[in-house]
Order: structure tokens, then C-alpha cells, then sequence
């Protein structure tokens, strides 16, 4: 059976309405964070309240930081609030509302929340935590969260080379984004660590066709027809079109399976055919309790925050590769760590084409 994390779950949930699609962090390393906690942190905060742009049952973005609330707020004894399928269009009404009924953290979860979010933490003194804005970090009232999803990204490579049968890995991705490149290039670099020869075929599916299912669909099916046994995919909603091509797939000379690595979440209550090979995750559990930590103490807004794989990225384990090589992705995961292992950072197409040609 396959095995993945599971979040515990609290049972309050305000939907709002149905909406557009997006990345929620695509920033670097930034200035001035922590990593969280590595335990349950002993404090008392009553409510937490977290807006998402869609629905908290994606199997990405949205849903990761709606889990990870629910699992903190469990952790904490605390009331979870969601109020999640919100957009883009009319985000303040919301965070007003969960500002008004007593929230004592806001969870903004978008980087596209960073305008209003501040504002709405301002007028209500409710300290709120925002996406890839290390400018809006305020004492007392706002916190940025970053991701080091690079380093996940580079043990999918060597999962990914360790994997391949025909030597030429893809990469799809379904718009300029930073953190799509970050991964591309910590991908690349796990990768080359163990397969030098290595081959990649990239490939961009369009500016921002976070949402486009079908062009997902179309661009990896070129990727596979170009020689890649194994597709690490970025892309939202254009994830499940690149995983469906995968699973229509005719594998290519020298292999007799195509493979897909994921981003974020877990899709494997979905993978009807055994061809979900690992995903990069993003849990964001520990870093949302760390944050309540410091409300309690009085240091919030202080520092922001940095997901890595100390505290939340970590890499789907399945049965789909021998155990030698998860031995192996652990191995690199705890070198990265420690900082024996230094992964490359990538944060633009052309720093990720240097990377892998």
C-alpha cells in the first residue's frame, strides 16, 4: 500500500465562493526567518481563521495550507475557522469577517492576499500570516512565509534518476513562476548529483495557465513523446491534464512505464493507475504553529518564516521505487539539512537552462 501523511481534521468549515486558480508562494530564500517548531508548541490561542482561493480539497496549494490549519488547531486546542473557494476578487470582506469573529491567527492563503491582508491585520490587530511579501513583515501584526521547495524538488531528481530507464527526464511546468523554477532547478540538480549524462526536455505549458487541465494534458504528452520516462509536473489545476497524459501514456523506447512526480500534495487517492511515482510536499503544519508560538510569546512579526525540509517539505514515499533508493532520498534529505548538501537556487528559466544544459 502506498503510504502518505494525513492531517488530523477539525470539523468548522465556512465555504465561500468558487474560484480562480493560482500559486500561493513563489519566493526565495528569504531575509530573516525561522524554520518552526519541531513539537506541538505549549501556548493557549483560541481560534484560528484561514482563507484559501479555491476549495480545500485540490490536492495541492489550498489544500495543504487548509489541512495544515486544521492539523495546528487540533495541536493547539484550538477553534478552526475556514473560509476557503474565496478567489481573488473580494478577499477583505472575508478576512474581516474572520478578524470579527474572534481569529486570533489569520492565515491568508495566497500570495495574491498580500495587499488587503495587511491592511484588514492593521485595522483589526489581528496578526495574519502572508505569502512571498518579507516587506509586509510588521511586529505584531504580519509574518511572511517563505519555501525552500527547491530542496524537495532535488530529492524527486534523485528519485527521478534513480528511476528513469531511458536516461531523459521531463519537466512541465504551467507558468513563469519563481517557484516553478526553484523546483525545476533543485530537480535538475538532484538529478545530475546521481545520473551526470542525464537528459532533460522542459517545457511550459504558459504564462500563467495555472488552471489549464488540457493544456497540461497536451505539453506532457510532447515531453513523453520526446524520450521522458518519468515527468515531474508543476502546475495546479493543469496537474490533473498532466497526469492524465501520463496515464494515457505509450511509454518510450527503453522504458514500459511512464511515471509522474507531483508538487505540493498528495494525489494518490486519485492515481487510478499506478503511475504516481512520488510528490514534493508542502506541509505546512509546523510553521502555523510556530507562529501561534510567538503570538503567545509576544514575538510575532518579529521574523518571518521559511518552510524547508526540517519542518514541512518533505517527498512522498510509495511502493513504486525499491527501498535502496528512499534509503538514498533520506540520506540526501538529512545532508540538506544539515547543509552538507547545498541546493542550487533557480528562481528564473534562464538559471534553470544553465542548470540543465
Amino acid at each position: 500500500m502506498r503510504r502518505s501523511f494525513k492531517h488530523a481534521a477539525l470539523a468548522v468549515i465556512v465555504a465561500g465562493a468558487v474560484a480562480l486558480t493560482g500559486c500561493g508562494s513563489d519566493s526565495g530564500s528569504g531575509d530573516d526567518t525561522s524554520g518552526g517548531s519541531t513539537s506541538a508548541p505549549a501556548v493557549s490561542i483560541a481560534k484560528i481563521g484561514i482563507a484559501a482561493p479555491e476549495k480545500g480539497n485540490d490536492y495541492g496549494w489550498n489544500q495543504q495550507g487548509v489541512d495544515g490549519a486544521k492539523a495546528a488547531a487540533a495541536n493547539l486546542g484550538a477553534e478552526i475557522e475556514v473560509a476557503d473557494g474565496v478567489g481573488y476578487d473580494n478577499v477583505e470582506p472575508v478576512l474581516r469577517r474572520l478578524a470579527q469573529q474572534d481569529s486570533k491567527l489569520i492565515i491568508a492563503q495566497a500570495s495574491g492576499y498580500n495587499t488587503v491582508a495587511p491592511k484588514v491585520a492593521a485595522q483589526f490587530k489581528v496578526p495574519t500570516l502572508v505569502y512571498d511579501s518579507p516587506s509586509a513583515t510588521k511586529a505584531g501584526e504580519v509574518a511572511d512565509v517563505e519555501t525552500s521547495s527547491q530542496q524537495g524538488a532535488y530529492l524527486a531528481g534523485i528519485l527521478a534518476a534513480k528511476t528513469t530507464k531511458t536516461g531523459t527526464l521531463g519537466i512541465v511546468v504551467s507558468a513563469a513562476d519563481t517557484n516553478w523554477f526553484k523546483m525545476a532547478g533543485g530537480f535538475a540538480a538532484g538529478a545530475k548529483s546521481v545520473k551526470a549524462d542525464v537528459k532533460f526536455k522542459m517545457a511550459q505549458v504558459g504564462q500563467a495557465a495555472y488552471a489549464d487541465s488540457a493544456g497540461g494534458k497536451r505539453v506532457t504528452a510532447q515531453v513523453i513523446a520526446a524520450g521522458a520516462d518519468i515527468v515531474f509536473g508543476m502546475g495546479d489545476g493543469a496537474s490533473f491534464g498532466m497526469l492524465q497524459a501520463v496515464e494515457t501514456a505509450k511509454a518510450p523506447a527503453g522504458a514500459d512505464k511512464v511515471y509522474f512526480i507531483d508538487v505540493i500534495g498528495d494525489k494518490s487517492p486519485i492515481d487510478k493507475k499506478d503511475v504516481l511515482l512520488s510528490s514534493v510536499l508542502w506541509d505546512f503544519t509546523k510553521v502555523f504553529e510556530q507562529a501561534a508560538a510567538d503570538i503567545g510569546a509576544g514575538t510575532f512579526g518579529s521574523t518571518g518564516y521559511e518552510i524547508n525540509v526540517t519542518n514541512g517539505i518533505s517527498l512522498l514515499k510509495t511502493d513504486l521505487a525499491p527501498e535502496d533508493v528512499w534509503a538514498e532520498v533520506d540520506d540526501a534529505q538529512a545532508k540538506i539539512a544539515s547543509g552538507e548538501i547545498e541546493v542550487p537556487l533557480t528562481p528564473d528559466q534562464a538559471a534553470v537552462d544553465a542548470l540543465i544544459k
